[in-house]
């Protein structure tokens, strides 16, 4: 018997080959019917035997184009209209949307062929793409996903490139970036001075000029990078000069993952996280036989690898380099450069030369990052290759929501049904062009998913620039909510988990509901109330956010704390590299409480702890005493010992005293500094498992929920997974979104939405 249904998909399944991929599996069944782009997704109407269409709905899900994903999928059998042929029709978008756009991807294998054969049309064209590969979000400024709404207006296809997007057969079939050397996007190559390089090919004059040390912006998909070759350390270090950035490591390129694992420890999983098509840079541990020059990462035992993503990063490294630094274009802190124009007059001074090119990017996108650990990839800056693809929730929510995130590491994040769209990453909202990115990201947003949001949710800090934004909203409710409840919501929706959660919520900074900076928090609760179980007590923070810049401040207020005035008799490094007139000018400061926030933040202790051991005193990005103090450990976790302490709750506040005096006097006794530091990690990690412990006494709760930049720190992070794991708790992680302030919206979302 012959039935007819029809299937209505939703998804991220236009512009990415999804309609002739359903023709041809139609034709291939002998079944008739059509299908359609609309403002749903995709329409298909399908005609022929039972079993056959059994077979196509199997395969629908089963063989879809690399870059579909599919969100919503339902059928419905419908009357026979008696088609005699499968068609594609003219797309239909009436009435509200809910398409999704894929983001950008890299290089596919088909492209990557016809790029290397000689004769190709197509032969070493830094701009090739299919409907399997190339820019998508960074060159679209309007839904429907078609050309004219796109960056590739301004170039007329020519009648081979027209013919292959109008041919179902084709793998470039309505693949709206599509073009050849003919009528496509150039390069340039340009002088500081901004003087076109006379040349006829200004890659292969880049790769030149690399050769000789020279520092070049290279214009890319979602913004520009800074390019020297990785094995000359003399050009690495004038680009530190120049960039102002002395000790954060820089990102790498490497031609392929075999030239990776000469670099780096590379397990299966991470090998599998550097080829996947998103090209994320992976952090690596490095291998003690490395032959880089140590001025990529100064005092860090990891790299930062990606493989090429674009044509044009295949051509620079063929047959010529292995590994090149590739870093943002950008001032520290401040967002990617975008624009040809901006470059010259912004990176002048950074660079010696430009490369690059006519097709305009229309939404920056920085480079994403993700490590390996406990088992799976762990996304600590969600952007090109991953956003604007959706985190799908069970449960619907309620109204459409605008969430604003933090003032650091910002996204922001729309909710549409049961999706939620995270933005790519922002950045720190403390510079008027970071500003102005965070408002434009939210007008595209809401333009791409063609929603107007009923309610704003924003963090509950009254400084907080994004806060502020959502206050100048005058039509729109605002929901609040506190930093660390949204941390905790965060972990449990991407889990897709409402049941009630111990969160142990470790961060550097968070605005509490008593007004003071939390930091170090148990938190018990769901998405829609917590209650604070228990805290790291708080300490002061002499000279506010000074301390935070200045690691000493801390650990000066960890020592007063913990010893009182017996403190200066200590033979502490710390103490003795401090001058005498600013340490007793503290300790007064301490003394009388003035500007001196009290605050219960990880992060502090971290950086107290880095300066008590002499690793680190004044930092040069954030979270570096940490992040030096991490790198120190050199010692298997699971065979360290804690320090022989019992932690008490004073109230609900861990009292920290004990640890520290431990600390101090193995220091005090030369211990290796490696040993106090894994010691450090354990101790802390195991006061926390038995504060878990007792809650799970108090609530019958067995569910622990991780988030917060502290669990960046994949050495303390696994420990604290695994041994959980082994009292015997279900441990609710981030692998979706960022566990730092970048996943802070979707928590957002997830609170405001279960209060409505």
């Amino acid at each position: 018997m012959l039935k007819r249904h029809l299937i209505q998909i939703d998804g991220i399944v236009q512009g990415v080959g999804f309609r002739p991929f359903v023709f041809r599996l139609a034709k291939s069944l002998k079944l008739t019917g059509s299908v359609l782009n609309s403002n749903k997704g995709v329409t298909i109407e399908v005609e022929g035997l039972q079993d056959n269409l059994t077979h196509f709905q199997n395969r629908l899900r089963q063989e879809m184009p690399p870059l579909a994903q599919i969100t919503d999928f339902n059928s419905n059998e419908i009357p026979l209209k008696n088609d005699e042929r499968f068609i594609i029709m003219q797309s239909e978008y009436k009435g509200d949307s809910s398409v999704l756009i894929s983001p950008d991807m890299s290089l596919c294998e088909d492209c990557m062929r016809e790029m290397l054969v000689p004769g190709n049309r197509r032969f070493h064209y830094p701009f090739l793409n299919c409907t399997n590969c190339g820019p998508r979000f960074t060159i679209i400024s309007d839904t429907p996903y078609d050309r004219v709404n796109t960056s590739m207006i301004e170039f007329q296809m020519c009648e081979e490139c027209d013919k292959e997007y109008h041919d179902p057969a084709d793998r470039r079939f309505h693949a709206q970036p599509n073009a050849c050397p003919k009528c496509g996007p150039q390069y340039q190559l340009f002088d500081r001075e901004k003087r076109q390089v006379n040349t006829n090919d200004p890659v292969k004059h880049t790769k030149m000029l690399l050769r000789t040390g020279r520092i070049v912006a290279l214009r890319g998909l979602g913004g520009y990078h800074l390019v020297v070759d990785a094995k000359n350390t003399a050009a690495i270090e004038e680009l530190r000069e120049r960039k102002r950035r002395a000790e954060k490591p820089f990102a790498l390129m490497a031609a392929n993952a075999d030239i990776v694992e000469k670099h780096c420890q590379v397990s299966h999983r991470e090998r599998l996280a550097l080829q996947q098509q998103t090209r994320p840079i992976v952090l690596l541990q490095a291998r003690y036989s490395s032959k880089l020059p140590k001025a990529i990462a100064p005092k860090s035992k990891y790299y930062g690898f990606m493989l090429p993503y674009l044509p044009l990063h295949h051509l620079l490294m063929l047959d010529e380099f292995e590994v090149l630094v590739m870093t943002s274009a950008n001032y520290s802190d401040e967002p990617i450069v975008t624009s040809n124009q901006q470059a010259f007059d912004y990176l002048a001074p950074l660079a010696d030369y430009f490369l690059i090119h006519n097709r305009e990017i229309l939404q920056r996108c920085d480079d994403s990052i993700i490590a390996v650990s406990a088992g799976h990839q762990r996304i600590l800056r969600r952007s090109r290759g991953y956003v604007p693809a959706p985190i799908i929730l069970n449960n619907k929510i309620k109204a459409p929501i605008l969430a604003v995130g933090a003032e650091l590491k910002n996204t922001v994040a729309l909710s549409n049904g049961n999706k939620v769209v995270l933005s790519q990453h922002i950045g720190d909202l403390d510079n008027p062009e970071a500003i102005q990115f965070f408002k434009n990201s939210i007008t595209h947003m809401q333009k791409l998913l063609n929603i107007k949001p009923h309610y704003i949710a924003c963090d509950m800090h009254p400084e907080y620039l994004s806060r502020k934004w959502a206050y100048e909203q005058p039509l729109m409710p605002k929901i609040e909510v506190q930093h660390h409840h949204a941390h905790l919501a965060s972990v449990m929706a991407e889990n897709d988990n409402t049941r009630k959660t111990i969160g142990i919520i470790l961060d550097g900074t968070g605005y509490g509901t008593d007004k003071t900076i939390w930091g170090g928090e148990v938190l018990i609760g769901d998405m829609k109330d917590v209650s604070r179980y228990a805290w790291f007590e708080p300490v002061p923070m002499p000279g506010g956010e000074a301390a935070i810049r200045d690691p000493w401040r801390m650990a000066i207020s960890y020592l007063q704390h913990a010893f009182g005035s017996a403190m200066q008799k200590l033979t502490l490094p710390v103490l003795q590299k401090t001058k005498p007139n600013e340490l007793n000018l503290l300790l007064q400061v301490l003394e009388k409480e003035v500007n001196s926030p009290k605050t219960s933040s990880c992060g502090r202790l971290f950086d107290a702890i880095a300066s008590i051991l002499d690793i680190r005193h004044s930092i040069t990005y954030e979270a570096q005493a940490a992040i030096e103090l991490e790198m120190s450990v050199r010692n298997n976790l699971q065979r360290t010992l804690a320090y022989p302490i019992n932690y008490n709750l004073n109230h609900g506040a861990l009292n920290f005293v004990p640890l520290i005096r431990e600390i101090v006097n193995d220091k005090v006794q030369n211990v290796p500094v490696d040993n106090i530091a894994a010691r450090f990690h354990v101790s802390l990690a195991e006061m926390l498992i038995a504060i878990a412990i007792r809650a799970r006494k108090d609530t019958g709760i067995a569910q622990v929920g991780l988030s917060g930049g502290v669990y960046q720190n994949f050495t303390f992070f696994q420990y604290l997974v695994e041994r959980l794991r082994g009292e015997g708790f279900k441990v609710l992680t981030h692998s979706k979104v960022p566990p730092n302030d970048g996943g802070l919206s979707l928590g957002q979302i997830a609170v405001a939405n279960a209060r409505l």
